[in-house]
């Protein structure tokens, strides 16, 4: 099965100006997460940056990865991976999959299997991922997405919210988590070109503001969203100057990945 990965990246940041050109070990952050998924994923037919800036295109140039210019103006990255598509003239039935381009130490397995997802169900307009929760403390976090899933693996629902609800287990407060664990969402996608083409022009769902969650759209048009659930947690994400130093030091061999 063959599919195109696209990364997109925007200049611009509040928390870490300029984050996909941050150097990494003497390479652009967003070359390197290119280069880790080109490298680790051999299924993927190319493996495209969609920029929002000039400079990101000429630094992945520089290194031989393939990108190209999209508008500055877009309101979410979806808006920006469906130009992406038109631009490099993907058909309808294609697949792609979204890697953020803050993410340098994504597991390229992981990007293989959310690709896999729909090949696999074919009821599934995207493919997304997540992994159980072991702390009580990420399970109370508002600023950690649960997903609950269907016999199917087809998602039900996503929240910031504390789901599934232990009715008994939770009557004097969380302190244990029930089993099987619930689960934290993995913000990588895989989308059918076409839907990606029609998802940014469905009206915005009651739900997917309220969450401050947009794949909350997809399940409010009636679209399906399939779930690979990863034996484990990724590796970190880079947000903050701290997030981008702590990547440093492990890609350095300084600290370990988790």
């Amino acid at each position: 099965m063959g599919f195109t990965v696209l990364i997109p990246a925007r200049l611009a940041s509040t928390r870490l100006p300029n984050k996909p050109l941050a150097d990494l070990g003497g390479i652009p952050m967003v070359v390197r997460v290119a280069q880790r998924v080109r490298e680790g994923v051999p299924q993927a037919n190319r493996v495209v940056v969609a920029a929002d800036s000039g400079s990101i295109v000429q630094a992945c140039a520089a290194h031989g990865v393939q990108a190209i210019l999209t508008r500055q103006d877009h309101p979410s990255g979806s808006d920006r991976l469906a130009e992406a598509c038109d631009i490099l003239g993907l058909a309808d039935e294609d697949i792609v999959v979204n890697v953020q381009g803050d993410e340098p130490l994504m597991d390229p397995d992981l990007v293989q299997a959310v690709a896999a997802l729909l090949q696999a169900t074919p009821q599934a307009s995207m493919g997304t991922a997540a992994h159980a929760i072991t702390e009580v403390a990420d399970f109370a976090n508002p600023n950690v997405v649960k997903v609950v899933h269907d016999a199917a693996h087809l998602a039900l629902y996503f929240s910031r919210a504390p789901i599934s609800w232990w009715r008994d287990g939770f009557a004097n407060g969380i302190s244990s988590l029930p089993s099987p664990a619930p689960l934290r969402h993995i913000g990588i996608y895989s989308y059918r070109v076409g839907f990606l083409r029609e998802f940014p022009r469905l009206p915005q769902a009651p739900i997917e503001v309220v969450e401050a969650l947009e794949q909350l759209r997809a399940l409010w048009h009636g679209h399906r969203i399939a779930v690979h659930v990863s034996a484990h947690a990724p590796g970190p994400g880079v947000d903050t100057p701290e997030d981008l130093a702590r990547v440093r030091a492990i890609l350095a061999g300084l600290a370990p990945k988790l």
